[in-house]
């Protein structure tokens, strides 16, 4: 049986909500019931009536939203709802849906500041509700096969790590013009504290550690504002250093005129060391000290059993963005599922960000920002 799915944000205009309801979709585990698309609410009722909802499940607010639908009986409410608004509309709607009961799906980073990200985490650790944080690109099936090539040993203790998220779009003053995207993700009251760091660099944070298994325990930053007149930085680079003694590199720019999305993590370990890259996000190469470099393919029968649980279609047949995220919404589906049943979970399925990575994230935010400002050459990870 479908899960019942509800959504705060993502109306018209909005360009993640689209991407979130189509990853939902995918696999046929949702059904999206019910939503508060606007804090407008006549944009609200327009954005439901284009997605086809009964006019009296669509709301004016995420208040009436929860209020409305915990009348419902059990049989008819929402059982899950998907958060994609902007980062300073995150916490409240998390929090009332997970007091009332609600699953939670919420778009990254989890939340405006450090402090509420550990709020929201004594939310969830006080509710029976489960939460997922929407890290996409930890939803690729060979990152998934990074992750357990590195886990297994096989390049034994790692010692350097590099990963870089270069994008371009915002080489110019686009919230300057009429772009939404831009005039959110820039604005401070809006974004938080970081700009480039904040939106994409998150992202590499998470993949980073993802991979790895391993913790960032210090770092020292060099944050820059390249485009005169905004707010939040565009660029950073942000040395590191991990737990196990390994040291990295991270680097996060959007004014890389030309670029698009090509986040790129490389791996290097005693015996060996791996490389993916999202612009060919069906290979992992993997590179070794004393034989010739492998190439590993999605779809493939040798792959591990996470890899192959998040792929959909034979080898040679590309998954991409929507795909990987689409694969959090699976795996957090069958989680749920197997609650209802009473049945475990398959560990594969289990394998999605929680809230864990939500305030490591907000942590690295902000120690990042006070790292770049600093004249202290390395600084603690905090939390």
């Amino acid at each position: 049986m479908k899960l019942r799915l509800a959504m705060i944000g993502g109306g018209q205009g909005a360009f993640i909500g689209a991407v979130h309801r189509h990853a939902a979709a995918l696999d046929g585990l949702y059904e999206l019931v019910a939503g508060a698309f606007s804090s407008d609410p006549e944009t609200s009722r327009a954005s439901g009536q284009l997605l086809g909802l009964q006019p009296e499940r669509v709301y004016g607010s995420y208040e009436e939203l929860i209020q409305r639908e915990k009348e419902l009986p059990a049989a008819q409410r929402v059982q899950v709802v998907s958060i994609v608004t902007p980062n300073h509309l995150h916490f409240a709607p998390a929090k009332l849906a997970l007091e009332n009961g609600f699953h939670v799906i919420l778009d990254k980073p989890m939340t405006f500041s450090l402090a509420e990200a550990k709020e929201l985490q004594a939310v969830v650790e006080a509710s029976s509700a489960r939460f997922c944080l929407t890290h996409t690109y930890t939803g690729y099936p060979m990152v998934k096969e990074a992750r357990q090539l590195v886990a297994s040993g096989a390049l034994g203790n790692i010692r350097k790590v590099y990963v870089e998220y270069p994008q371009g779009w915002l080489s110019t003053f686009e919230e300057g013009s009429a772009n939404k995207q831009a005039a959110w993700r820039t604005d401070p009251s809006r974004s938080g504290v970081a700009g480039a760091m904040g939106d994409i660099g998150t992202h590499a944070f998470n993949l980073l550690e993802y991979v790895t298994g391993l913790s960032v325990s210090q770092l020292c930053a060099d944050i820059h504002t390249v485009v005169p007149g905004r707010q939040l930085d565009d660029d950073g680079a942000v040395l590191l250093r991990l737990t196990s003694g390994a040291s990295g590199l991270l680097v996060a720019t959007q004014v890389a005129a030309g670029e698009e999305n090509n986040l790129r993590l490389r791996v290097y370990g005693e015996k060996g060391g791996l490389e993916w890259q999202q612009t060919d996000a069906n290979t992992l190469l993997v590179k070794w000290l004393d034989r010739p470099t492998e190439i590993r393919r999605a779809g493939t029968g040798y792959v591990s059993s996470y890899a192959r649980h998040n792929t959909r279609t034979p080898a040679g047949h590309p998954e991409g963005y929507l795909e990987a995220f689409a694969n959090l919404y699976r795996n957090f589906a069958l989680t749920l599922q197997a609650d209802l049943t009473g049945a475990p979970a398959p560990p594969e399925a289990l394998d999605y960000p929680g809230i864990e990575e939500g305030v490591r994230g907000m942590a690295f935010i902000e120690n990042v920002i006070a790292s770049g400002r600093s004249e202290q050459k390395w600084t603690d990870f905090t939390i």
